[in-house]
């Protein structure tokens, strides 16, 4: 099993951003949005907490990204 680490959270559009950059450096990652998914099924959430995760194989280079972030 694969195992994801939790590198980053904050709003939609920080976790957005960090993403497109982690994607232009080809690293693979989850978006975790409790507040997207509460909307769909009915339920409120409050809060900014848009989680990002990354293999744990790929925390190095992730790191050095969001360092520049």
């Amino acid at each position: 099993m694969k195992e994801h680490i939790k590198i980053y959270t904050g709003t939609s559009i920080q976790v957005t951003r960090l993403a497109s950059l982690l994607e232009e450096q080809k690293i693979p990652f989850i978006i975790k949005n409790p507040i997207e998914s509460g909307r769909l099924s009915g339920f409120g959430t409050s809060g900014e907490s848009v989680e990002l995760f990354v293999l744990n194989s790929a925390v190095d280079k992730a790191q050095k990204v969001l360092e520049g972030f």
